[in-house]
């Protein structure tokens, strides 16, 4: 969304593991050059493991951009599967027709048959699974079992397993020690160093079309401090600042714009001390959401709906005043005829891929009975605010949206690595309606999160005078609204006027209101405060939940 501002042609730095984006640091060398080794070699395991981020997947694709084109690879990305699913998945990956409820020995066998026919044609099998370490011991084993086919020669199915470091301690177990020893190649790649952050972010910009030094050398130090190296977390930071920068109107990233941003995606000052907080206080969390409930339970400042509260999981963002997510304990009236067939979420064939961002956008406007058109200059955002609309430019993840209750447009990626954008405008218990193009579509609730890395953009309708957050003792010309709001939810009559000032009786009152609505209680009215206000006084916006049971 800031592309031309900078003179990119794409996003730098977006999250899919796209090979282009790939910087070569020693490690990622060393980890490609385990994983040729291994394909290379006459069969077996080839493990590849690291932190969360730290670019396993793409390393992996990165091979696969290498690889003979009469090799033929099975690319697995959710493991979470019993045997009998994951060799029915193994087969749908490899095109082998099989028939409903096949027993384990039919899919061994067919897989066996396939294995045969690829080796009397000269060609590689290659099974790659993702995410690894959530593969259950059983289904470990049978993977063992599948590279037990071979030749006088070599084993006729190679094995490359990707996953977090748990990995590596769930096959040092005794009972997986016969898999561990069929390992012929093995690497746990780290984080980047800090003298290759720089380099790294160099790297992607070039590819992305900028020549531009976008981050002075102070700020990459602090990204340093903030991420730790992980590049994942370095590329969801790196791109919240430029949006940050952008909208400032600035042409270099501040250090200040980055702390913005940090505490955006974090919800605190820094990386290290969240985590040294998170620990510190772990045995707290259980005893926080049984008082939260409470409060909630025991509120009685309006009445409501009874909620279902669950918190954020630690892959979701956390803003300064967002922790908590509320679902309606029922929805069986708004859910559609169990007959309906849901569709496939795919770009359609028919539409140019190209015009994908202005038509969500378009989309997503006519949710608010509002209109934009493509030869409209400016980003969509500026012509929000012509017609008293903010745009909020967020991470995270379906929950998240859910909590917020708007229309957002989704930046996806199909299974080829094309990159198309949708407009969600309604979730209801495990279905989505999305408009993708001019195509309005209900799908599962997972072909979404399959497609999707957690970036979106929704658009917020702000009080009156509104021009920032309200900081408790400042001066802010929403104030009046802000203590008018609450008079309302709280059933009391209409306040005197308390002037811009806001002061320390009403950041108490808003606290409370903060509490009860499973808000963070430190009386800064952000974004989500003023969504949750809205809401509850009856303030008109296009929702993703239907209102009584009516349309979305």
């Amino acid at each position: 969304m800031y592309y031309e501002y900078f003179g990119l042609k794409e996003s730098p730095f977006s999250i899919a593991p796209d090979p282009r984006y790939l910087y070569m640091s020693e490690q990622h060398r060393e980890a490609l050059a385990h994983l040729v080794y291994g394909f290379s070699s006459d069969g077996g395991f080839v493990l590849l493991t690291g932190e969360v981020g730290t670019g396993k997947t793409t390393v992996c694709r990165c091979l696969l951009d290498q690889v003979p084109e009469n090799s033929a690879i099975a690319f697995i990305l959710n493991p979470k599967l019993t045997v009998e699913e994951l060799l029915a998945t193994v087969c749908d990956e490899f095109g082998i027709m099989y028939q409903e409820n096949s027993s384990i020995k039919i899919f061994i066998d067919l897989i066996n048959n396939f294995l045969f026919e690829s080796h009397a044609q000269g060609r590689k099998t290659v099974l790659i699974i993702d995410e690894a370490q959530n593969l259950s011991p059983d289904v470990l084993e049978q993977l063992r079992l599948l590279t037990n086919l071979e030749t006088s020669h070599q084993k006729l199915l190679q094995i490359i397993l990707l996953g977090q470091p748990e990995l590596r301690d769930k096959l040092a177990q005794p009972e997986l020690r016969q898999l561990s020893q069929r390992i012929i190649a093995r690497y746990h790649l780290g984080s980047l160093s800090r003298q290759e952050i720089g380099a790294y972010l160099s790297h992607r910009l070039a590819v992305a079309g900028s020549r531009e030094q976008l981050f002075s050398e102070g700020t990459i130090n602090h990204l340093y401090k903030l991420t730790g190296g992980v590049p994942r977390l370095i590329n969801v930071i790196c791109d919240r600042s430029l949006l940050g920068t952008y909208t400032r109107g600035e042409k270099q990233v501040s250090k200040s714009i980055m702390k913005s941003a940090a505490l955006e995606i974090f919800g605190q000052p820094g990386n290290d001390e969240y985590q040294r907080k998170k620990s510190a206080y772990t045995w707290v969390l259980p005893l926080i959401i049984v008082c939260a409930v409470g409060v909630v339970l025991a509120s009685t400042y309006y009445k409501k709906t009874p909620l279902q509260k669950t918190t954020l999981s630690d892959d979701s963002v956390l803003n300064s005043d967002e922790v908590y997510m509320y679902k309606p304990a029922a929805v069986k009236d708004l859910l559609p005829d169990d007959s309906m067939q849901d569709e496939v979420l795919k770009w359609p064939g028919d539409q140019p891929v190209e015009q994908s961002e202005t038509l969500a956008f378009q989309s997503l406007f006519r949710q608010w009975d509002a209109e934009y058109r493509a030869e409209q200059k400016g980003h969509p955002c500026d012509h929000a605010l012509t017609l008293g609309l903010h745009c909020s430019y967020r991470s995270g993840n379906l929950r998240s949206i859910m909590y917020l209750n708007r229309p957002a447009v989704l930046r996806l990626y199909d299974k080829q690595g094309q990159m198309f954008f949708g407009t969600l405008t309604g979730l209801i218990n495990d279905r989505a309606y999305i408009t993708i193009g001019t195509d309005d579509l209900v799908v599962p609730v997972k072909s979404i999160e399959d497609l999707w890395f957690g970036d979106y953009l929704l658009l917020w309708k702000a009080p009156p005078h509104y021009k920032s957050s309200i900081f408790p003792g400042n001066k802010n010309p929403a104030v009046p609204w802000l203590a008018q709001q609450l008079a309302i939810i709280e059933g009391r009559s209409a306040p005197p006027d308390t002037g811009m000032t806001y002061t320390q009786a009403l950041v108490n009152r808003v606290k409370n209101f903060q509490r009860s609505e499973g808000l963070k209680p430190d009386g800064v009215v952000g974004m989500q405060t003023f969504l949750r206000i809205n809401s509850i006084t009856g303030t008109s916006f296009p929702s993703l939940v239907p209102k009584n049971g009516e349309g979305s």
